[in-house]
């Protein structure tokens, strides 16, 4: 590589050959080649273009604001200057998107470690500011006279995958802002001075110290408990009331109190520690965490119709709650289809969990990956996260909790489909 940091045109030297390796390991370079690959007309060129970068037939390539240049060689050894065009942010654009990453330290961590943090390209697309090219963005010339993309312009597509692995500031030099001028920019808002407070008012700590023999002491923290308490005895004299069912109300009694304890052991963790908050359940998602340990097979048979589910389908969903809660029971009762950058490191991720001899073939339906002739199954969960399924009596079961890649949640299926059905 030639140039300074902050130039507005930085030139890459000529990669080898790419034998035997994929041109895109990260999930940011996964998108840039599917932006490619779907909007290509002619699949065959797209393919003719992986084969001459491959063979390591592009040469250097100059990147600059809204352009990346190259001179490719064709297999018969005649050259064409292949270009592709990316439109640059304009200048509100860029103010917000900075805003946007200095508000969360490491997404500036990750910017300097050469990474592209999933979540800044999340917020940013939903404040209208696309990071990553989409269908149709990136648009070819060159010399050869095609009109859409040719062999030429993919190779060179496939080469700048390579180097968007290793420096995603190629990415946001495209987008028209260098890497030095990114990084002062961000150094600029996080040193922003801050306006000092106005003097506060009250009494002076010397004299609140002078004064402390009349404070009442201060009270000791009480321990976490071990378990959930239990409820008050129900068994008196007395008959219960008209529609008082005791075996529910203990139930929903001894239910509260496993509820109370878990909010406690969340508050009492440290913020990174605590998971994500839950939402306001409905109806039917707080009938399976009642259904939980029920201890009468009425009680049951009464949240599975309030619920609109029959008792099979209840047992299924309190089994998912007892594995993951109320995500891991939306995962079960929720078929969605992942997309934009959603899908595109969903794809990443599924591409590296297997070697390439190893990839098991995997048929996709929403948020859902297949085994091809095994009872096993992966599904994405909103939070990123994969769940194992395993086939039994013509229904798919959870089969474990959540994974952090979809290769572990996989074997989790296969092996409990393995042993044998309940």
């Amino acid at each position: 590589m030639t140039g300074h940091d902050g130039d507005t045109e930085r030139t890459f030297a000529a990669l080898p050959p790419a034998h035997g390796r994929g041109f895109a390991q990260t999930w940011w370079g996964q998108a840039w080649l599917r932006a490619l690959e779907d909007a290509a007309l002619d699949s065959g060129q797209v393919k003719t273009g992986r084969r001459i970068a491959r063979a390591g037939a592009v040469g250097a390539v100059s990147v600059r604001p809204g352009r990346i240049t190259a001179v490719v060689q064709d297999h018969d050894r005649t050259t064409h200057r292949a270009d592709v065009l990316l439109a640059e942010l304009s200048a509100e654009q860029w103010d917000r998107l900075l805003d946007m990453a200095v508000e969360r330290a490491g997404h500036v961590a990750a910017l300097l470690d050469r990474e592209m943090p999933p979540h800044l390209v999340e917020d940013a697309a939903s404040e209208g500011i696309e990071l990553l090219p989409g269908l149709g963005d990136l648009e070819p010339e060159c010399d050869c006279g095609a009109w859409d993309h040719c062999g030429h312009t993919a190779a060179l597509c496939y080469q700048v995958a390579r180097l968007l692995d290793q420096d995603p500031f190629v990415l946001l030099l495209m987008r028209g802002r260098s890497e030095l001028a990114l990084i002062e920019d961000l150094q600029d808002r996080s040193t922003a001075p801050v306006e000092e407070a106005p003097e506060p008012e009250g009494v002076d700590a010397a004299e609140a110290y002078a004064a402390g023999d009349i404070l009442p002491p201060l009270f000791e923290t009480a321990e976490m408990p071990e378990k959930p308490g239990s409820p008050p005895s129900l068994d008196t004299e007395a008959p219960p009331g008209p529609g008082v069912d005791p075996v529910a109300v203990r139930h929903l009694a001894a239910r509260t109190a496993v509820e109370a304890h878990r909010l406690l052991a969340d508050a009492l963790r440290r913020p990174s520690e605590r998971p994500a908050a839950v939402l306001g359940l409905t109806a039917a998602q707080d009938a399976v965490r009642l259904a939980v340990d029920a201890p009468d097979p009425a009680l049951t048979e009464r949240l599975a119709n309030g619920s609109g589910r029959d008792p099979q389908s209840l047992a299924d969903a309190t089994r998912a709650w007892r594995l993951g809660g109320a995500e891991a029971l939306s995962v079960l009762e929720e078929e969605w289809t992942p997309s934009g950058d959603t899908l595109a490191r969903a794809r990443a991720a599924l591409d590296s969990a297997w070697d390439e001899d190893e990839r098991p073939s995997l048929r996709a339906e929403g948020n859902r990956w297949t085994a091809v002739g095994a009872p096993a199954q992966v599904r994405l969960g909103r939070d990123g996260r994969w769940w194992p399924y395993h086939r039994e009596r013509e229904r798919w079961v959870l089969a474990g909790p959540a994974a952090l890649d979809p290769a572990t949640a996989l074997s989790s299926a296969e092996l409990s489909s393995a042993e044998p059905q309940r």
